[in-house]
């Protein structure tokens, strides 16, 4: 199966194109989960500004986004953001480092504005358990991201782990059908095979939300709602590189998941019509030819049919 990535491709293939011939620019385009960006050159050629506008962004700010993304932006990150966006960076181009594999890092970290702001509450959970643990605490806040209407993600840290739930809503019926099967699998296959142990425990229940966020108010309980839930062992975020990665995948699974259903529809789709296509062939090949006879009067002329 294909994984998506994590950075906008839009970000790092416009960026690359302007840091190498600067010019002109005025864009806007989405990503997923509605997520809008606009990234343009407001003053100068050199100086590109790119704003983001993402519907969870209180929530956001809440559990450290904020902190986080002045850690990885430092001064490009402003103070004001464009109207009608929740942040903006300003990029100097002349300020883009000159060695080749350093720029392409430089590029890679701007196009993953979107996964660093969403890494909050992620890297706010690991924290609390490392403190839970020391400590001897029970468990930390439950937090709640609404990133997409109807659907949240919800993160909380234990002693011993962290749990993230992703609620998710299946509006067509093949969708709910393709989405128990492979939301399934993701549980069955961790129990069958044992070279996969070091995954994360996965839990899936239909309509009836799991016990951690039972007592959250304005869940649904429908048949076209899903929850699936990763427990996450400190072995999965042991060291930064680790929990970046674990982030960066995680965040990815709703998109991750819809993505695949909607690649298996169209196989199924195309080999169906692939399908037809080899049976009117057939039904072409059995088809009788009418046999043409003349037909003469006794006077020996030939009738023609008009």
């Amino acid at each position: 199966m294909i994984l998506l990535e994590s950075q906008n491709s839009i970000i790092q293939t416009t960026l690359a194109e302007k840091i190498a011939k600067p010019s002109s620019l005025d864009v806007q385009f989405v990503d997923f989960d509605g997520v809008r960006f606009h990234l343009s050159t407001p003053e100068r050629k050199t100086s590109l500004l790119l704003s983001m506008h993402i519907r969870c962004w209180d929530e956001l700010v809440k559990y450290g986004a904020l902190e986080i993304l002045k850690r990885e932006y430092g001064s490009m990150l402003t103070a004001q953001p464009e109207h009608e966006y929740n942040v903006s960076l300003v990029i100097d181009l002349e300020q883009v480092p000159p060695d080749a594999e350093t720029r392409e890092a430089f590029i890679l970290s701007i196009a993953l504005l979107k996964r660093n702001a969403l890494a909050a509450p992620f890297e706010l959970g690991f924290k609390t358990q490392k403190e839970l643990e020391a400590s001897g605490g029970s468990q930390g806040e439950l937090m709640q991201v609404h990133y997409r209407d109807e659907e949240a993600i919800y993160v909380q840290a234990a002693p011993d782990r962290v749990t993230v739930i992703f609620s998710t809503i299946f509006k067509d019926e093949t969708d709910r059908i393709f989405g128990k099967v492979f939301l399934q699998e993701f549980v069955d296959t961790r129990r069958r095979l044992p070279n996969v142990q070091d995954a994360p425990q996965v839990l899936y229940t239909n309509r009836d939300p799991p016990l951690e966020i039972r007592h959250v108010p304005g869940l649904r309980n429908t048949d076209d709602i899903g929850y699936l839930t990763f427990v996450l062992f400190p072995r999965h975020f042991a060291n930064a590189s680790i929990a970046s990665n674990t982030i960066s995948h995680i965040q990815l699974f709703r998109d991750y998941l819809h993505y695949h259903i909607k690649c298996s529809k169209a196989y199924m789709h195309s080999r169906m019509r692939h399908r037809v296509a080899e049976f009117q062939k057939v039904l072409n090949r059995a088809k009788t030819e009418v046999a043409t006879t003349e037909r003469k009067t006794v006077t020996g002329r030939t009738l023609v049919t008009r």
